[in-house]
């Protein structure tokens, strides 16, 4: 939020955590509210841009998503598979899996993909870079995937 604030975006953030919201407050609009076991938040908005970084709650991936606008970009970066050789976090339930981050993104045109490495810190990530194309309308969870769109 700080980085987008910084250079004249207006933004708009969610954590679960008093002490987050509190911080993030400074830089725009933030949401408290616990994205995994309670309602999305976000329903029936949309986002010129959705980043997410470090973070991975597979029944949400679907709503995050949906949140990116006609036109607009999703950024998304975070564990995969291998992690568990070098560090935290280790849990399958927080890896993706090879690929899982492009299908994923159905109904997206993907601009950049990277699954690997990373060092200095030692990390397996994936990240992706995806437009949702003007003219083509979000999609909701419940529609299932955008094969034909």
């Amino acid at each position: 939020m700080h980085w987008f604030a910084g250079r004249g975006h207006a933004v708009t953030g969610v954590d679960r955590a008093d002490e987050a919201v509190r911080a993030a407050a400074v830089y725009g609009e933030v949401l408290q509210a616990d994205i995994e076991g309670g309602p999305w938040p976000y329903a029936g908005r949309h986002f010129g841009g959705v980043v997410v970084t470090n973070y991975l709650w597979r029944p949400r991936l679907a709503d995050i998503v949906a949140a990116v606008a006609p036109g607009g970009v999703l950024l998304y970066e975070t564990f995969a598979a291998g992690n568990e050789t070098v560090g935290k976090p280790s849990r399958p339930d927080f890896l993706l899996q090879p690929g899982e981050l492009i299908a994923a993104c159905a109904g997206l045109r993907i601009v950049a993909y990277e699954d690997g490495f990373l060092d200095a810190p030692a990390r397996f990530v994936q990240r992706i870079a995806a437009v949702r194309v003007a003219g083509t309308p979000p999609r909701t969870p419940l529609e299932g995937p955008a094969a034909s769109r």
